[in-house]
This record gives structure tokens, C-alpha cells and sequence, in this order.
């Protein structure tokens, strides 16, 4: 089983800069897709960004040149470093994790998930 917890949330303003991290445990991630999703206030979850070890990372539209996902070396802690925030990004920040084929953006595709970490962006 992997264990994933995420931290980094919290209170900022609207053009502040917040980076979220996510650390797996339990079992070697580094050959999984990460991924962060979002729940805002009576929303769905949605995607924000997803990142193998190698290759391109993914982004939403509503993220892209504002946000950045990382992995470290060995790939088993993901970072998201969130800039220009706005209050639309406010909501719950879940981590995910994949070692199954399927759509990246999809978070149907995703077989382990964090807790997931607030954060609130005041206008």
C-alpha cells in the first residue's frame, strides 16, 4: 500500500506564492504518476497538474505559467509550487497517485490519494 501526505497549505492573499509538497510512503512511487487535484467549496474535484519521473508534466488550463509540479530525485515526494494565486484556486489541495495506465487528467485513473491540504486565498 502507498501512504500519501500532503502538506504546505494554508492562509495566503491573492499574487502571494505557496508550495505544496507531497511525500509517499510504504512503497517505492518512482515509477508512478503523481498528481494534485483540487475541491473547491460545492465543486468536483478537478485536475491541476501530474507529473511522471520522465517526460512532460501535464497542467490545466486554469494553471498553466502559474503553477509548477517537481518531483525530487527519487521520485517519491511530488512538489507543487502554486504563484500569482488568485481566490479561484481557493479549496482542498489532494495528492494522487497512479500505477495504472489511463488518463492523466482522470482522476479515476488515480488508485492512491492523500488527505488533501487547505488552502485559501483572500481577495
Amino acid at each position: 500500500q502507498v501512504q500519501l501526505v500532503e502538506s504546505g497549505g494554508g492562509l495566503v492573499q491573492a499574487g502571494d506564492s505557496l508550495r505544496l509538497s507531497c511525500e509517499a510512503s510504504g512503497r517505492t512511487v518512482s515509477d508512478y504518476v503523481m498528481a494534485w487535484f483540487r475541491q473547491a467549496p460545492g465543486k468536483e474535484r478537478e485536475f491541476i497538474a501530474a507529473r511522471r519521473s520522465w517526460g512532460s508534466p501535464y497542467y490545466a488550463d486554469s494553471v498553466k505559467g502559474r503553477f509548477l509540479i517537481s518531483r525530487d530525485y527519487a521520485g517519491n515526494t511530488v512538489y507543487l509550487q502554486m504563484n500569482s494565486l488568485t481566490p479561484e484556486d481557493t479549496g482542498v489541495f489532494y495528492c494522487a497517485a497512479s500505477d495504472r495506465g489511463g488518463y492523466v487528467y482522470d482522476h479515476t485513473t488515480y488508485n492512491y490519494w492523500g488527505q488533501g491540504t487547505q488552502v485559501t486565498v483572500s481577495s
